[in-house]
């Protein structure tokens, strides 16, 4: 059978790393179909999926947004922030209404990191988008830590060492989110390129889980492999980290994903950062 190649986008996480451990080091059976990992972080990846570039890509649920007519959203992958999530933090302790007089830098403005502000900036009563700078998202922090921005909207990892440079937290926006709907905040998800056909769609989605399953059932072994991607944090803390954003939740959304998913795009929509309404469709 000839081989069809698939091009998989993942961010360099400890995270992504984890959960596709398996694909990439050849522990499955993948039949005809030929995986090659291209690492970048999510907003390029979020710009790539508007390209239609790659046949399988993690995206940011925002991003998911403006891609409807070339993906479909994957039953697993998800990165659920279940009572935790991206955050906003800053060089001095500052209320939440003191952000509208600030500059934050923000890791694109595709990601849901950035929808949750404006969710946020919208419940304080601003329909303006918040004073920003687009920043990458490994610089956000040493970039506020330095003055370069009174705060930061940051993302990954860094919202379990953002306190080593003196940061405080404003808020969390996963904390802020369960509050607001009783949900989780889904931040990122896999998508997969519609013009690939139902069966190797049904192939691909079969063989994410079995990889996610499969760090899962091998922890140690994933970990080693997700520790090269680990800025900044010990084996404990990277765990610690895994642990968070591939679990149940990444295995399979299950209803109450799928719900917060539909509430949080719904609420974009009706916030006016989403342009028009979005029809969440899984992949079965």
């Amino acid at each position: 059978m000839t081989k069809q190649l698939i091009r998989v986008g993942h961010s360099p996480d400890p995270d992504d790393a984890f959960m596709f451990y398996a694909l990439a080091h050849d522990k499955l059976d993948t039949g005809h179909l030929v995986f090659e990992h291209q690492l970048q972080d999510i907003e390029t990846l979020n710009r790539r999926a508007l390209r239609g570039e790659l046949e399988v890509t993690a995206v940011s649920l925002h991003a998911y947004a403006h891609l409807l007519d070339k993906y479909a959203l994957l039953p697993s992958g998800c990165s659920m922030g279940d009572r935790y999530g991206p955050m906003i933090v800053a060089r001095r302790p500052i209320r939440i209404d003191e952000l509208k007089n600030v500059k934050i830098a923000v890791p694109g403005t595709l990601t849901t990191a950035y929808l949750a502000l404006r969710l946020l900036f919208h419940s304080l009563g601003q329909s303006a988008p918040p004073t920003h700078e687009v920043v990458p998202f490994d610089q956000i922090i040493p970039r506020v830590a330095e003055g370069q921005f009174e705060a930061g909207l940051i993302i990954h990892e860094g919202q379990l060492t953002f306190h080593n440079q003196g940061l405080h937290l404003v808020v969390d926006l996963g904390v802020w989110w369960m509050e607001k709907t009783g949900l989780p905040l889904p931040l990122g998800g896999n998508v997969v390129r519609r013009d690939l056909g139902g069966a190797t769609i049904a192939q691909i989605s079969k063989l994410l889980k079995q990889s996610i399953r499969y760090a899962l059932d091998h922890r140690q072994d994933a970990l080693t492999y997700a520790l090269q991607y680990a800025r900044d944090m010990d084996r404990d803390l990277a765990d610690r980290f895994v642990g968070m954003y591939v679990n149940d939740w990444t295995l399979d959304y299950g209803e109450r994903g799928r719900e917060a998913v539909r509430r949080l795009l719904d609420e974009g929509h009706n916030a006016g950062v989403i342009p028009a309404p979005v029809a969440v469709e899984f992949v079965d």
